[in-house]
């Protein structure tokens, strides 16, 4: 069957039906949840980036009121985990709870359970950990220092993985010029609306212990807590309720989710734990934090001849899924240039530092940058212009598909056409010459436009397999489900219209079952903005496959061949015959009482599959910045942003405008605001909504945010991912924009974020 826009909801702008209830407050976050008696969590945590553990002191702690327990990693029971196997090397695993040594400021020394969460956090400052500071290591390049301290002495080195494309011989040979520059790609905080939090009941299933966590991936933390708890993974129910925001950091397995879950087990009572917005600063995972060497060999006439790229990454005191994020930089190292030879390297490195995670993009928005930022800084040195300069290297339309010399096999893409419509919808030529009046006039308000092309990868590392179902009811009424897990994107309306447009029912008679264990047996979550393209496909096709045995029950019923019967609005009927149609509800009636089919088969009419769409899919776009810098104080002030997004096929308007605004404001808000900073003894300077910058409503510009729609040929809905595109291309354009506002004072390059002070002490730089 193939989709349609015409005729069905597809395509349209049809408002968000779960937004009732968010917006009303009604629906239950796991903080909310009501488990009567339950015990409260507090977890000590070291205030030392590193240092040895010589005692744990816990008895005056286990004797204050209301204390059911306190436990070290003795007690707990609970082994180290490995961070990413076959990649991090099992010296690095982590203990759930310190053991031998602390490495960053937050490391879990001790947990406390006690009847009410004032009392666990009073008694959590009478434990008394006595830690020997060891030198701490903040800096990603220190790590890899000769004497350096070692976080695990047992490693032998800081260095956690590494890898790259090799030496390409004669890479500049043949170039006119060689552009160089080292850029900072600042660690940020994800700093979602809901901390993390966790509500752990022992006894079901079958003896083991049911998880409400707010996770962005349920069967994932399933597998987790199954590795760490020792159990089957059937005797653990996890159950995401209404999650708060995510944006990479809920995708990842927290070690307090494991311990919280063991005290449960070991105290046979329920036990729950939520964070302070401090504490979430300290223990929810970072994203981004690389340093990046670069070298861009072109001709002068502006056509790019090679491109060379040392990475070190990040991946903080824990590495984990942060350790690979540089290799996701090196994938997308092409972008949407036609680049004949490329050389990249890259390495992750431990640091005491709060560990290294997804955040929206992750590894992604780091290759955009890095292009884009050294592309300017080649149109500088050739005197092109920006845009020009990169229409000249584009991939053209008739390549794909392909794949770039690291490995990205690009389905499609007319990257010139969101070139030009940003350029046609933000006027450049006029503003050229409204930078040019202004600064001919001596104008101390300088005016700066910057662009940012990008290609991305959606449904990444493997996560182009989804699984899905529906199910036809007796009374009318339809339940879908996939294994993703949404919080926020809108999956209840998206998944409701796909399904609508093929089963041809109204969106109120569909009901999505989604983020819960029991009721949904796999999949791999809401992350890599894969939702639509593998779990809307999955509901597609499962849909599919439901229409086509109901046409089997419904020709029965109906004594008519199968190949005459069709499906409308009305219910299966007969071609080109004005009788009675059979409804879905008695389709899925006789499906269940064994009248639909010719031998009394009984069984619920429901189909489930797992799509596999065989490979990532590439979104890209273009966005085009407009700012103006106060000379005299540094000020960076938006004036407009527009940005041109292509995710393929386009199923509800109003939900990709959503994303590409969320995007476009956390992308912005990297290039001026966010960094989490550490000093030289590793304490966090940045550790709370003080002193961590995040911009409201008010500190952003309007966003012209349009659309261009190239179909991949890789799912039946044409769809691609568009949750992370605005956060990739906003950034660069921002960070052009500032640095185009100052080129003329022969300013080439400030690293993010663009404060006001750097800002103002870059041009004083220039000026002396």
């Amino acid at each position: 069957m193939t989709v349609t826009t015409q005729g069905s909801v597809l395509g349209n702008r049809v408002l968000r039906t779960e937004d009732r209830e968010l917006a009303g407050g009604a629906g239950d976050y796991t903080a909310d949840l009501p488990v009567e008696g339950a015990y409260h969590v507090a977890f000590v945590r070291s205030t030392i980036a590193h240092g040895t553990i010589t005692s744990i002191e816990v008895g005056e702690a286990a004797a204050m009121p209301g204390v059911r327990a306190v436990y070290t990693f003795d007690d707990i029971g609970l082994a180290p985990r490995q961070g990413l196997p076959g990649v991090v090397p099992e010296t690095m695993a982590r203990p759930h709870l310190a053991r031998g040594k602390v490495r960053f400021v937050g490391d879990i020394v001790a947990v406390v359970v006690a009847d009410s969460a004032a009392e666990a956090h009073d008694a959590a400052e009478h434990v008394v950990a006595d830690i020997e500071p060891l030198p701490a290591v903040v800096g990603i390049e220190e790590a890899l220092a000769d004497g350096v301290a070692l976080l695990f002495d047992e490693a032998g080195s800081n260095l956690v993985a590494g890898d790259g494309t090799g030496e390409v011989e004669g890479l500049f040979d043949k170039v006119d010029t060689v552009v160089r520059a080292t850029f900072h790609n600042q660690r940020l905080a994800g700093v979602p609306m809901e901390p993390n939090a966790c509500v752990a009941r022992p006894g079901e299933p079958d003896g083991g212990v049911t998880m409400w966590l707010p996770t962005q991936a349920p069967n994932g933390a399933q597998a987790t807590l199954a590795a760490d708890l020792g159990l089957d993974p059937a005797r653990i129910r996890v159950i995401a309720p209404r999650v708060g925001g995510g944006f990479g950091p809920k995708a990842f397995d927290y070690v307090e989710w494991a311990v919280v879950a063991k005290a449960a087990l070991l105290l046979g009572h329920p036990v729950r734990w939520t964070e302070t917005r401090s504490e979430n600063m300290l223990s929810m995972v970072h994203g981004r934090a690389q340093v990046q060497h670069v070298e861009l060999g072109l001709t002068r006439e502006g056509r790019i001849v090679g491109l060379n790229a040392d990475v070190i990454g990040d991946a903080g005191a824990y590495p984990a899924i942060g350790t690979i994020l540089p290799s996701l930089t090196q994938l997308m190292s092409q972008g949407v240039y036609d680049i004949p030879a490329i050389e990249f390297a890259w390495r992750a490195v431990a640091t005491t530092t709060t560990t290294v995670g997804a955040y929206r993009g992750a590894g992604r928005p780091e290759a955009t940058q890095m292009l884009e930022r050294i592309l300017d800084i080649a149109a500088d040195e050739l005197d092109i212009d920006p845009v020009e300069l990169r229409r000249r290297n584009l991939i053209p339309p008739d390549r794909f598909p392909l794949t770039t010399l690291t490995g990205a096999p690009y389905d499609n893409g007319e990257y010139a056409k969101t070139l030009d419509a940003a350029r046609l919808a933000a006027g450049y030529d006029e503003l050229l010459e409204q930078q040019r009046a202004r600064r001919e006039s001596g104008d101390r308000v300088a005016l700066g436009i910057g662009v940012g092309c990008y290609v991305e990868v959606t449904a990444p590392l493997g996560l182009d397999v989804e699984w899905g179902s529906t199910q036809a009811h007796p009374d009318g009424t339809f339940t879908v489900s996939a294994g993703t897990s949404a919080h926020g994107q809108g999956h209840e309306t998206a998944f409701a219209q796909v399904a609508s447009a093929v089963l041809q029912v109204p969106m109120d008679k569909i009901r999505l079952v989604q983020s819960d264990t029991a009721l949904v047996p796999r999949g791999s979550g809401t992350m890599g903005s894969r939702s639509l393209q593998t779990g809307g496909s999955a509901i597609h096709t499962s849909s599919t496959e439901l229409v086509v045995r109901a046409r089997e029950i419904a020709a029965h019923l109906l004594e008519a061949s199968i190949d005459d019967v069709e499906l409308s609005a009305a219910g299966f009927g007969v071609k080109g015959v004005a009788g009675p149609a059979v409804s879905w509800a008695q389709v899925a009636a006789a499906a269940e009482d064994g009248t639909g089919s010719p031998d009394g088969t009984a069984a619920a009419l429901r189909e489930e599959l797992d799509f596999a769409q065989g490979q990532s899919s590439f979104p890209f776009g273009s966005h085009i910045a407009v700012v103006e810098v106060d000379l005299d104080t540094g000020l960076v002030t938006q004036l407009r942003h527009v940005a041109v997004d292509d995710c393929g096929r386009i199923l509800n308007p109003l939900l990709v405008e959503g994303q590409q605004h969320g995007g476009i404001a956390q992308g912005i808000s990297q290039a001026l605001y966010e960094v989490f900073d550490y000093d030289a003894d590793g304490n966090p300077t940045t550790a709370n909504l003080v002193s961590y910058t995040i911009p409201s409503a008010a500190d952003v510009c309007a966003f012209e945010a349009s659309t261009t729609e190239t179909p991949t040929h890789l799912n039946p809905l044409g769809a691609k991912g568009i949750g992370e595109s605005g956060t990739i291309g906003s950034t660069p354009a921002v960070h052009n924009a500032v640095i185009d506002a100052l080129s003329h004072l022969g300013v080439r390059h400030i690293d993010m974020p663009l404060t006001p002070e750097r800002v103002w002490r870059a041009i004083q730089q220039a000026a002396g």
